[in-house]
């Protein structure tokens, strides 16, 4: 076995039988975990700053893992497959986890540095979990199957913020001043969370709102019966999986 091969077998989600891929697993969940723990602090004390080097060091070397075994995941012994790994989903949550610690590591990122949003998206290594976690996995299958219906009740809820907004500011001009007011009211509308610091005050406008709650519930109600259709098809179908093979 080449050494790729087995670094391949390694860094990818252990299957229980691999135990030295499952330490790596573990190791991996850990190192995202405390990566996180300084967001959770506004103070950036010594000991953050070394365990975020620490911690972005190894995601470095997971990334590069991944990048040189990339042939073995795609099944494609071709210079493309490389190429195209910079651009899959996971590979782009991976350096995007890696950039906002390269701000402090590396001095030479001050424009970035200037940025305080850069910080905040450290929060992105969340989703680096999602390659350790069946429930994430059964979760993606879900929403790939159900992409055209989520596509569709997008674009339903889209243009129904826009028509709502556009109707609400040509009845009631006075209480939105821009348009951009108008379709953050129609949004707020839409999900009936109602924060009330942009509302209508005329009759017709209020009667505009009510409209626009009542059928924003059924267009909410939508993706999360899709959802949850898509969701318990995939329980079953990895059920039935998991009989075939005892």
């Amino acid at each position: 076995m080449s050494m790729r091969k087995r670094i391949y077998e390694i860094i990818e989600k252990s299957d229980g039988n691999d135990r030295l891929s499952s330490l790596y697993d573990y190791m991996i969940i850990v190192v995202i975990v405390v990566s996180l723990v300084p967001l959770a602090f506004k103070s950036d004390i010594r000991l953050f700053q070394v365990a975020d080097r620490i911690t972005v060091s190894i995601f470095i070397m997971d990334y590069f893992l991944r990048f040189i075994t990339a042939d073995f995941r795609s099944g494609e012994k071709s210079a493309k497959t490389f190429l195209r790994y910079p651009f899959s989903f996971m590979a782009i949550i991976d350096l995007i986890s890696i950039l906002p610690s390269l701000t402090v590591v590396n001095s030479g990122f001050k424009l970035l540095r200037i940025l305080r949003m850069i910080r905040a998206m450290r929060v992105v290594r969340v989703f680096k979990v999602m390659r350790y976690s069946k429930s994430f996995a059964i979760i993606g299958s879900v929403l790939r199957a159900s992409k055209n219906s989520l596509v569709a009740v997008c674009a339903l809820a889209s243009g129904y913020i826009v028509i709502s907004a556009l109707v609400i500011f040509n009845v009631e001009p006075n209480s939105f001043e821009t348009f951009f007011d108008a379709i953050y009211w129609a949004t707020v509308s839409l999900t009936t969370v109602g924060y009330g610091d942009i509302y209508p005050v005329s009759t017709i406008g209020r009667i505009v709102t009510m409209l626009s709650s009542i059928f924003g519930i059924a267009i909410v109600a939508l993706p999360a019966g899709i959802i949850t259709a898509g969701y318990m098809n995939e329980i079953e179908k990895v059920h039935a999986e998991s009989i075939d093979e005892e």
